[in-house]
């Protein structure tokens, strides 16, 4: 009688349920999927969820297999000699692979009053608190918006658009991954919707009060909602659970998304570090993660050698309001290129990637092992990356020496 394998998987997001899905296609296969919810949050909604346009969840029931154990609570830590996590609620939950699939949040701001006073938007309960502070503000009230990636531009557009009075902070460039070409359009869609956009060195936030924010050139701007968008964080689960992180608290891992430090951990999604290069945390990588994650698994189970990473890249879609967008096209190895879609056509775009994600994880719940887009080959680019940091291996080490 064929034994049966447990796999746990920690996180629902993106690459935590593409995982949980593909691993179903084993039948003596036990996949137990742990999350801090009931619900799968679309995290590329949340400036929706904000501007309310969209409430931003799914039932789990459409993206998750059936076969699928969904267990609601928080990993408080891994114990990788033991094989088994510890839950908040005091359970433990055995396993013979675990994919690390926490995902990100918001990264502290080190701000000073940035914790106090403004708001972040990187999760669903966060969207949440912030819904009634804008519903209950004049619609002359000056919003700020602290960040110039893709949230605070698709933040800023779709609060401007319901009529808001919205400053966007740069504190730098303007959509940095943005090619110029692309950057400009953006500005003027920004610039139609009403929005004030401050860029440049002088833009960085300094502090944050009630009313208020301090910007880094001397000046000050009244604020009576503060929305932070800047920058994202990870859980500290790897680290707390004494596994091998990077400076940020991803998980380390080799090519096939294996922890360094135990071959029957695997990460996937933005919690994820690769050879200690990860990739840009998006849902764009966190689906063929996953994917690649439960190949490593499966492998594994089979005895065969797990395939290394191959990510490709398709550029970067921003909404501007329900009635604009971007799509800024990329080289696969994810550096912008010159071409790029906007105006109506770019919401059409980003819109059908919204929907297109969901019918990925949920294709993959109703057939497992039919995704294959993390297959598609991203280039030699990576490679060459590799190669590089092993070359100045040895010269880092020799001039330590």
């Amino acid at each position: 009688m064929t034994e049966n394998i447990e796999v746990v998987v920690i996180g629902g997001g993106y690459a935590g349920v593409m995982a949980a899905n593909r691993l179903t296609q084993r039948d003596d296969v036990t996949v137990t999927l742990i999350n801090s919810r009931r619900t799968f949050v679309e995290r590329i909604r949340l400036h929706q969820m904000v501007g309310g346009s969209h409430d931003a969840v799914v039932d789990y029931r459409e993206v998750l297999g059936e076969g699928v154990r969904l267990v609601v609570g928080t990993v408080t830590r891994i114990d990788a000699a033991g094989r088994s996590v510890t839950l908040a609620s005091g359970g433990e939950v055995g396993y013979d692979y675990l994919i690390y699939a926490v995902g990100s949040g918001s990264a502290d701001p080190r701000v000073p009053g940035a914790a106090e006073f403004a708001y972040p938007i990187a999760g669903l309960e966060e969207a949440r608190r912030l819904r009634p502070v804008l519903d209950a503000a004049p619609a002359t009230a000056a919003v700020t918006v602290v960040g110039a990636g893709p949230s605070g531009i698709e933040t800023a557009a779709e609060l401007a658009e319901a009529g808001r009075a919205v400053t966007l902070l740069c504190g730098g460039v303007l959509g940095p991954y943005l090619h110029p070409r692309g950057r400009r359009s953006v500005a003027r869609r920004l610039a139609k919707l009403g929005v004030t956009v401050l860029d440049g060195p002088d833009t960085k936030v300094t502090a944050v009060t009630r009313d208020a924010v301090q910007l880094s050139g001397g000046r000050k701007l009244p604020s009576k909602v503060t929305i932070w968008t800047a920058g994202f964080g990870v859980p500290d689960l790897a680290a707390r659970s004494g596994l091998s992180t990077d400076a940020e608290g991803r998980l380390l891992t080799d090519e096939t998304l294996t922890s360094v430090d135990d071959v029957r951990i695997v990460a996937a999604g933005d919690s994820a570090a690769p050879s200690d290069l990860p990739l840009r945390m998006s849902c764009q990588a966190a689906v063929p993660l996953g994917a690649r994650a439960a190949d490593t698994v499966l492998s594994r189970i089979t005895g065969e050698q797990p395939s290394t990473l191959n990510q490709v890249f398709a550029g970067q879609c921003i909404s501007l309001g329900r009635r604009a967008g971007i799509f800024q096209f990329a080289h696969r190895y994810d550096a912008a290129l010159w071409f790029h879609i906007d105006g109506r056509p770019g919401a059409r775009l980003k819109e059908f990637v919204c929907r297109g994600v969901v019918k990925h994880l949920a294709g993959e719940a109703r057939k497992p092992g039919s995704y294959s887009l993390h297959r598609v080959s991203g280039g030699a680019n990576r490679r060459q990356l590799l190669q590089a940091k092993r070359d100045e291996a040895p010269a880092t080490a020799e001039r330590a020496a």
